[in-house]
C-alpha cells in the first residue's frame, strides 16, 4: 500500500487572512496537500455567509505556497462549462509549477442552482453531465483539438493551449459514493476516489463496490488511490485513531477539515500531530 498522505482543508465563512494562515501552515509544516471547497453560497441554515470563488482561491494558493499540492475538494461540475473548468485548471497548474490536484464531483446544492438559474436536473442528469465533462476535460488536456457530440455538451474543433504542466494531466479526484453511477465514473476516469466521510466500515464497503466497478471495465483497482475527508473538532488522539482505522481499510489520502473557529491556530495544532500521523504508514 502507498504511503499515507495528509492534507488540510478550510471550507467556508473564512476571511482571506484566515485562508492565507492555513495555506502557510500547510506549506511550511509539510502537509502533502491543501484544499478549498467549491460553493457559491454558504452551507448550513444560513446561505448568506462570506464565501469566495474556488478557482480564484486556487490561483491565490498557487502563488502563496511553494511546496504543498493544492486542490478543490471538490469542484461542482454544474457550475462551469467543462472547457472553462479545464482552462482554469491548466492556469492553476502552471501558476503552481505543476502542483494541482484536480477534484471534481457531480454537484448537489440545489439552492445555489435555483437562486442563479443554473440547471440542476435529476441525480441521473448530473451524473451524465459529470461523465461527459470527464471525457471533455481529459481530451482538452491531451489532444490538439477536441470535438465532442454529447447529449449535454458539444464542442467543435476546440483548441486548449497550453497543456498542463503535469503529463498527461493533473491527478483527477472524483468525489461521491453513488454505487450505480458515481463509482462507475470513478472507475473509468479517476486517479483518486474521495469519500466525503463516514466510518471506516462505510468507506470500506463503498471501496469494495469501486473495486467491482473497476473489474467490470478491466481496470486494476490498485490504480485508484482511496481518500476520505475528516472533520477535526480538536487535534487529539481521536484524529490519530481515526486515521489508523482508515488506513486499515486501504485509505491512503486523508483530508483534515478545519473548523472556522481560529482556523490558523487549529491548523498549527493539527500540524503538531503530523509526526504521529506519518508514523501510521
Amino acid at each position: 500500500m502507498a504511503e499515507m498522505r495528509y492534507g488540510l482543508k478550510l471550507s467556508q465563512n473564512a476571511t482571506i487572512d484566515e485562508l492565507r494562515a492555513v495555506w502557510r501552515v500547510a506549506d511550511e509544516a509539510g502537509f502533502d496537500h491543501c484544499w478549498c471547497m467549491d460553493h457559491l453560497a454558504s452551507l448550513g441554515p444560513a446561505d448568506d455567509g462570506a464565501i469566495f470563488e474556488a478557482w480564484a482561491l486556487l490561483a491565490g494558493m498557487a502563488v502563496a505556497t511553494s511546496r504543498t499540492r493544492i486542490g478543490c475538494m471538490v469542484t461542482g461540475n454544474t457550475y462551469r462549462h467543462p472547457a472553462v473548468l479545464a482552462k482554469a485548471a491548466v492556469t492553476v497548474d502552471h501558476l503552481s509549477g505543476g502542483r494541482l490536484e484536480f477534484g471534481l464531483g457531480a454537484g448537489w446544492a440545489e439552492n445555489e442552482h435555483t437562486m442563479l438559474g443554473l440547471p440542476f436536473g435529476s441525480r441521473g442528469d448530473r451524473a451524465d453531465w459529470l461523465e461527459e465533462a470527464c471525457q471533455i476535460i481529459r481530451s482538452l488536456w491531451t489532444q490538439e483539438r477536441t470535438s465532442f457530440d454529447g447529449k449535454n455538451y458539444k464542442l467543435t474543433g476546440a483548441v486548449a493551449e497550453p497543456k498542463p504542466v503535469q503529463r498527461p494531466y493533473p491527478p483527477i479526484w472524483i468525489g461521491g459514493s453513488g454505487r450505480q453511477r458515481t463509482l462507475r465514473i470513478t472507475a473509468r476516469y479517476a486517479d483518486v476516489w474521495n469519500a466525503a466521510g463516514g466510518s471506516a466500515e462505510d468507506v470500506a464497503e463503498a471501496s469494495a463496490v469501486l473495486d467491482q466497478r473497476c473489474a467490470e471495465i478491466g481496470r486494476d483497482p490498485a490504480e485508484i488511490r482511496r481518500s476520505v475527508q475528516v472533520r477535526v473538532a480538536e487535534a487529539n488522539d481521536e484524529v490519530v485513531s481515526l486515521a489508523e482505522s482508515y488506513r486499515a481499510v486501504g485509505v491512503t489520502e486523508i483530508v483534515l477539515i478545519l473548523s472556522n473557529q481560529d482556523p490558523g491556530k487549529q491548523a498549527e495544532q493539527v500540524a503538531a500531530l503530523l509526526p504521529r500521523l506519518r508514523a501510521i504508514g
